[in-house]
């Protein structure tokens, strides 16, 4: 690479992302996940483990076919079976990359319990496999903030001799500090012969909410590729968010003279998506892309910002794709309308998604005085039950002071209409029993939460579900005016995500058994 202020955006949403605990995505959520990615300038994708389920491998092989710009990139751990079906996916792609991985810190030294010179001479022999096959080859020490030194230094320098051509460093359990990250990236740079020749990436995690401080930190030191996440999405605290890392050096150029590709008015719409396919809602204060990082409420900022937006906004809302133009939609609104309102609130959808979403804002403004842009978020977020195999047709609660509350439902199981009736504690716990009832199963509900959109006593509620089986989780949501429908609809939607979780993890057991979830 030679423009040394160009930083490199790698993508690991499909990857690290899409494990995280409830966050399951669809084999065509991936592939639009990726194209999106593809569309908004991303360098690398990194679309999945191709190893660790037939589901994956079919998605990475997929993504690799169709990418048009993005390199694509699988990951591999440290042997020759994961190497070679890595290979197998990626190998179709315009630009493919092989990421193959080891933990070389103490702790995760003792986890395959080889010694420093066994695990060096791995190294070797596993990038040297890669790199016959690939000419673009990632290796990551996993757990290098934790790794001493001096033996990080041999064995960056073993993977650049076998032929890496990048140098993933990940803080994989979110352990390190600014000036720390950048110091590891120097040092490295300084210390290790070859360093010079090659790219160093950074992958951080969010655990002490250092994530995004800690990526820019490795840039100053000499990293060139951030690994990052649509809304900061992945394991337990999660990664650096992508659009945290590209709006601050977009914004801060006076102090970070770096540039990336990424076209930053795409980074709404995407946002948006991946939080629907997730089942993972955009906390309202976060930065970039919340619900209130453009929002203004105190009357000093009111009054600041219709002066000059300046005073209190260092971006502006066209930079991430949202516009600053007011329609006010209502049931005489039309189709057009309706686009370029969703386009303003950073949604684009294909023609057959508008269509559908028309259909639903229709029954919507009907129901409501006032339809509001967040009533037009939860209902695009609404997920496309085509191929679901449980869909809610009819549900029909009583609900009294004195004896249980009644649901009585019509509930589509794989085709076949069933009717069942049932009593519950409450119309949404008779609703949940009315649902077992028709699809038995041993899910066990670890969260209910019901939010207004907006307000009003015909506010729609948005409703999320969390089911946990066996150990897969699953998250579900749904919108509706009637909070009770949105329970249900969520609480299916969930169901529908845990049975998809089960059938793709179901091939691949024994690969997801190992602990490879944080690596780089």
């Amino acid at each position: 690479m030679t423009d040394k202020t160009r930083v490199l955006i790698f993508d690991t949403t499909l990857r690290d992302g899409e494990q995280s605990p409830g966050a399951t995505m669809t084999h065509e959520e991936k592939l639009e996940i990726a194209q999106m990615l593809d569309e908004m300038g991303v360098d690398i994708i990194e679309a999945g483990f191709p190893i660790a389920s037939e589901g994956d491998f079919r998605a990475v092989s997929e993504i690799a076919k169709q990418a048009q710009n993005a390199t694509i990139c699988g990951l591999a751990r440290a042997n020759y079976k994961d190497i070679d079906r890595c290979w197998e996916a990626v190998k179709h792609a315009r630009s493919p990359r092989i990421h193959t991985f080891i933990g070389t810190s103490p702790l995760h030294r003792a986890i395959p319990n080889l010694d420093m010179d066994q695990m060096a001479e791995r190294i070797h022999d596993t990038v040297t496999h890669a790199r016959n096959l690939c000419d673009n080859v990632q290796w990551s020490p996993m757990d290098a903030t934790r790794t001493e030194h001096d033996y990080l230094c041999r064995v960056v320098e073993i993977a650049i001799k076998a032929g890496a051509t990048t140098i993933n460093i990940p803080d994989t359990v979110g352990y390190t500090a600014p000036r720390e990250s950048a110091d590891l990236i120097r040092m490295l740079i300084e210390k290790v012969p070859g360093a010079d020749e090659i790219i160093f990436a950074t992958h951080c995690h969010n655990d002490l909410g250092m994530a995004t401080a800690n990526a820019l930190a490795a840039v100053e030191g000499g990293a060139r590729q951030i690994e990052c996440t649509i809304n900061g999405l992945g394991e337990r605290a999660g990664n650096t968010a992508l659009e945290e890392v590209v709006m601050a050096i977009k914004v801060r150029g006076d102090i970070m003279p770096f540039h990336t590709s990424v076209d930053t008015t795409k980074i709404m719409n995407i946002s948006r998506r991946v939080a629907t396919v997730s089942g993972f809602p955009v906390q309202f204060n976060k930065a970039i892309v919340g619900k209130n990082a453009f929002a203004h409420e105190s009357g000093i900022h009111q009054d600041g910002m219709l002066k000059n937006a300046e005073t209190f906004e260092i971006m502006r809302p066209t930079d991430i794709g949202l516009s600053e133009t007011s329609l006010v939609m209502g049931k005489h609104s039309g189709r057009a309308a309706l686009r370029a309102k969703l386009k303003e609130l950073g949604f684009e959808l294909a023609e057959n998604q508008l269509n559908d979403a028309f259909v639903r804002f229709k029954d919507l403004a009907d129901r409501k005085k006032e339809v509001y842009d967040d009533d037009l978020i939860a209902l695009v977020r609404q997920n496309d039950a085509a191929e679901d195999r449980l869909k809610l047709k009819h549900l029909k609660v009583v609900c009294g002071t004195d004896g249980p509350q009644t649901a009585d439902m019509v509930i589509e199981i794989d085709g076949q209409d069933r009717t069942i009736h049932a009593t519950g504690d409450g119309p949404v716990d008779a609703s949940f029993n009315a649902v077992k009832q028709a699809f038995p199963h041993k899910a066990r509900l670890q969260l209910y939460q019901v939010h207004a959109v907006t307000e009003g006593t015909d506010a729609q509620a948005t409703v999320s579900v969390r089911l946990e089986e066996d150990g897969r989780i699953a998250t579900g949501q749904s919108a509706d005016t009637d909070t009770v429908v949105a329970s249900v609809k969520a609480y299916v939607n969930a169901l529908n995500r845990l049975l998809v979780r089960r059938e793709k993890s179901a091939p691949g057991d024994d690969v997801k058994s190992v602990n490879y979830k944080d690596a780089g």
